[in-house]
């Protein structure tokens, strides 16, 4: 195992970071990672937020379902889908664009989220911690507003930046079994119930917030109470329509 795929696979969220402040100059080599990664027909269709303001953070970190850590890491990062540079960069030359299509929302998604893994591996490979931020699609448009994002852009994820202040134990994945599949298709309720067992012994034991509860029955509040319905709204007011 090479050391690339060790980092990958050593992965934890940070939420607890120490005072030790991150360089302007190791940021933006961060950021310069981050735009190595790959994009779809080279339109790297993203923005990134730095937040230094720190009551705009507290606002964050409030808006996000209180997650104090947005507030105290040593930088926060807001990464965004921008249809808004690639569309007018395209329009200036005489093309006649159409906006609000379904696959450029994928294509702004999906560019976000691989330049901003970019990040957090080049973070980690520094010895910084990250955690992402998910919860800032609890109220976008209020942190829409805040960082004063135009149409055709929207808020996708945060993500904390700083030097760990804690160990956390690696968190288990599915076997690969489950997830690699050989050229069709098929059924996985048998790595699924070895993995909700395997889960259910690590939440046990690990160091913090201990639960009795396994893979399966933690992912209830995702598809019962944690929809979001708000976000289809949200994203055709962006100017996402979904056409």
């Amino acid at each position: 195992m090479n050391d690339v795929i060790k980092l990958l696979k050593s992965h934890r969220s940070i939420r607890r970071f120490s005072d030790r402040p991150i360089s302007s100059e190791l940021l933006r080599e961060l950021i310069e990672a981050g735009q190595g990664a790959a994009t779809s027909s080279h339109v790297q269709a993203y923005t990134v937020i730095h937040v230094k303001n720190q009551a705009n953070r507290e606002q964050i970190a409030e808006l996000a379902g209180g997650q104090g850590y947005i507030a105290t890491c040593s930088d926060f990062l807001v990464f965004c889908a921008d249809m808004k540079r690639p569309t007018e960069a395209s329009e200036r030359t005489g093309a006649n664009v159409v906006r609000g299509m379904t696959e450029q929302l994928l294509v702004a998604t999906v560019d976000t989220a691989l330049m901003a893994q970019n990040v957090a591996v080049a973070a980690e490979s520094e010895g910084l911690g990250i955690c992402y931020i998910g919860g800032i699609r609890n109220n976008p448009q209020q942190i829409s507003d805040l960082l004063r994002l135009p149409k055709h852009v929207y808020p996708v994820f945060g993500m904390c930046l700083g030097y760990p202040d804690q160990a956390p134990e690696v968190k288990p994945r599915l076997p690969v079994k489950a997830v690699l599949k050989e050229d069709y298709y098929t059924e996985d309720d048998e790595q699924v119930e070895a993995f909700d067992t395997t889960m259910q012994a690590y939440y046990q034991a690990r160091s913090s917030s201990n639960k009795d509860t396994d893979w399966s029955r933690n992912l209830k509040p995702l598809f019962d109470n944690k929809l979001r319905p708000h976000m289809r709204d949200f994203l055709i007011e962006r100017g996402f329509e979904m056409k």
